[in-house]
């Protein structure tokens, strides 16, 4: 069974446990609801959840597929909002998908590969019975709230890594493996950006459009969620560009690196050429050379050769080509 939870709430307070098989329980009074809270669940399990709620099928399908983008849709006097979360899994990014049935009274969730279960934000809510009371449309807020706090520490541990990344290429030329993390951590700033957007557009919906199930009083809570999803879209725009800055930095001071090197190796080999000269033309099978008959002649040349380097040296140091 993949049901986690199934509870009758009335005035805030959960009143009994309940089974998906038997009937909605909600009578006529207004503070009654039920929330029922799936994971993984079975096409048998969600087609009579569909019977006794009367869940459209378009949503039930979405449901089951758990290949969809954040949206809202509206179906008569119910909402269909799907949401997705996020988690770290090692170095990458990992999704799931949460599917919400919202009706007058009732609230369904469905999740699929979400690391990060329901039960502490039902634990927190039952704490707030004078928040519960409000009804549906603040369980669908609580919810959204909790995905889109799971955003955070996410593009918060990336940009930490990418700092750290950034300056080990002021300090020095990057590895391989440490290109290759930059190139896969960009990849996944790109698809979180895709489903971050698309959650700023659920949020912005049920935060100004008249909605089914969303009382105006709801409307400011939506608008905190909307608030959130629109910095944490900020920050990954942010992070992206911070990407592209290390990619660009980490080239330049590569190249300034090789400049630096293809400099100094110029400036030794014009060192160079000076013995290498000299000594060139004494090993020259000549008869009448300059000091050949001179006591002094070769200390004169060596004297000589090691006066013209180290005035070279001396002049490439200043001018910093070594």
């Amino acid at each position: 069974m993949s049901v986690v939870a199934a509870y009758l709430y009335r005035d805030g307070k959960r009143v009994r446990d309940i089974s998906i098989d038997e009937p909605s329980p909600c009578g006529g009074n207004p503070s009654e609801f039920v929330w029922i809270g799936l994971l993984e669940p079975t096409d048998d399990e969600l087609l009579t959840l569909q019977e006794k709620y009367g869940l459209h099928p378009l949503a039930v399908e979405d449901a089951l597929k758990a290949h969809q983008l954040p949206k809202v849709d509206v179906y008569g006097d119910q909402l269909f909002v799907i949401a997705r979360t996020a988690h770290r899994q090692g170095d990458r990014i990992a999704y799931g998908e949460t599917a919400t049935f919202v009706g007058r009274n009732h609230i369904i969730t469905v999740r699929h590969g979400s690391a990060r279960a329901h039960s502490d934000l039902r634990v927190h809510l039952e704490a707030s019975p004078g928040l519960l009371r409000l009804g549906v449309d603040y369980v669908l807020h609580s919810i959204l709230d909790f995905i889109v706090d799971g955003y955070l520490p996410i593009v918060e541990a990336i940009e930490e890594e990418v700092l750290e990344t950034e300056q080990r290429a002021m300090n020095a030329s990057l590895m391989k493996d440490e290109t290759s993390r930059l190139f896969a951590q960009r990849r996944d700033v790109i698809r979180f950006q895709r489903i971050v957007g698309p959650m700023v557009e659920v949020a912005n919906k049920l935060a100004n459009l008249d909605m089914p199930c969303i009382d105006a009083e709801a409307k400011p809570y939506f608008r905190d969620v909307l608030d959130h999803v629109r910095r944490v879209e900020n920050m990954v725009g942010g992070l992206r560009d911070s990407l592209t800055s290390v990619f660009e930095v980490s080239a330049l001071l590569e190249q300034q690196r090789q400049g630096e090197i293809t400099r100094q190796l110029a400036a030794w080999a014009a060192i160079l050429a000076v013995p290498t000269a000299i000594a060139g033309i004494y090993g020259m099978n000549f008869k009448y050379m300059p000091e050949l008959e001179s006591r002094w002649g070769y200390p004169i040349v060596i004297g000589v050769i090691v006066v013209i380097c180290v005035g070279l040296y001396v002049q490439f140091k200043r001018v910093r080509w070594l």
